[in-house]
């Protein structure tokens, strides 16, 4: 049945869809999920034939024909100014082509050969597989027709998805500083990952308030002391300085054209229009309402100080809440910006089903723990 629904929506697509790339994929994914419907009493085959259909087949022919979303060309051509000049932005941008809005990482992978899909389809696909080693899930999340249109066409959130994934995975495995170089690494990607450090940091300090070991007399009758775990001090700093490392020195070679970029063009500061327009409410304020754009700066302004207080006044104990928490202040930037897409909406459902079984190893104290001096002396 859910195949089937698939099959419906990517040929809905196909029919009604203006762009080239989204026809291309609605048709060879329709046939793919109606393929695993067909197969819906063997799911390996069912999950074999919408993979194929809607992620190999569309991808294989959009790059061999050059087709793709506009993101593919701006990825491309940054990597060849970050190449020539040591900065991916044109000093004067003269129209829509010609505006990257993505930080200096994302040129990174344009510059590498080939097309940035398979680049970008590496490290979402690398990232999801060290998070759920179980091929089952991670094919059957692949091959939903929200992740699957962008890896087909070229959409550059995934790529972010799957490191963001992979930092608070690691997070809830104590593992802090692969934690922060995972989030730093995205964090040079597009600002959209940013919100996601906190997170993982107050996932470190929650889940690992009253970590730590007890250290006392050699004999163990000594009165201890706890050491705390500051694995939450060692995220920040990598992803701090992993992420400074790749944006700061760019930033800093071409200010302005940075700022006109980065900034002021996805704000919809310059005169030029972002082609993210999809109608959700702080697109709607900002274009239709008088001071829209003020209003919907305040709703979202009003919404990154929510989810802060969240996490301070109860911080995500385990993987799963951290990935909701975090999921749900993305959907209200998404819903509050005043440029943006539905294929935003990538990044939440990632982490929502990526990490939704995920446990949390991160140390923390239980109150059966007992000091070491007060285990010897009931021994003795």
């Amino acid at each position: 049945m859910v195949w089937a629904g698939c099959a419906a929506v990517a040929g809905g697509l196909a029919a009604v869809s203006d762009l080239t790339p989204h026809r291309v994929w609605g048709v060879a994914a329709a046939l793919g999920y109606g393929a695993a419907a067909l197969l819906a009493g063997r799911p390996r085959a069912a999950a074999g034939a919408a993979l194929l259909g809607a992620v190999a087949v569309p991808l294989v022919l959009l790059v061999a024909t050059g087709l793709g979303q506009s993101e593919v060309a701006v990825v491309e051509r940054s990597g060849a100014l970050l190449t020539a000049t040591g900065v991916p932005y044109a000093p004067e941008p003269d129209g829509l082509a010609d505006y990257n809005p993505y930080l200096p990482g994302m040129a990174l992978l344009g510059a590498l050969p080939g097309d940035p899909r398979w680049w970008t389809g590496a490290v979402f696909a690398v990232s999801v597989a060290a998070v759920r080693p179980s091929a089952g899930p991670a094919g059957r999340m692949v091959a939903c027709p929200l992740v699957a249109l962008p890896l087909a066409v070229g959409g550059v959130d995934l790529p972010v998805a799957g490191l963001v994934c992979l930092g608070l995975a690691l997070a809830g495995r104590d593992r802090a500083g692969w934690a922060g170089l995972a989030l730093g690494a995205a964090a040079t990607l597009k600002w959209t990952a940013w919100p996601a450090l906190p997170v993982a940091v107050a996932l470190l300090a929650g889940a690992g308030r009253g970590a730590g070991r007890w250290t006392g007399s050699r004999n163990g009758r000594g009165v201890g002391r706890r050491v705390r775990s500051r694995g939450w001090v060692r995220c920040a700093a990598v992803a701090v300085g992993v992420a400074g490392a790749g944006v700061v020195p760019v930033a800093l070679g071409d200010p302005g054209a940075f700022h006109e970029h980065v900034v002021a063009f996805p704000l919809g500061l310059t005169g030029t229009e972002s082609p993210a327009a999809s109608p959700f409410p702080g697109r709607l304020l900002a274009a239709y309402v008088p001071g829209g754009a003020v209003v919907a700066g305040v709703l979202l302004a009003g919404s990154a100080l929510f989810i802060a207080a969240s996490l301070l006044v109860r911080p995500p104990r385990t993987v799963p809440a951290a990935a909701r928490r975090l999921a749900l202040g993305l959907t209200l930037a998404i819903a509050f910006m005043p440029a943006s897409r539905f294929g935003y909406l990538v990044v939440p459902f990632v982490l929502l089903t990526c990490l939704r079984e995920i446990p949390c190893t991160v140390r923390s104290s239980s109150p059966t723990t007992s000091r070491p001096g007060r285990a010897a002396s009931r021994r003795s």
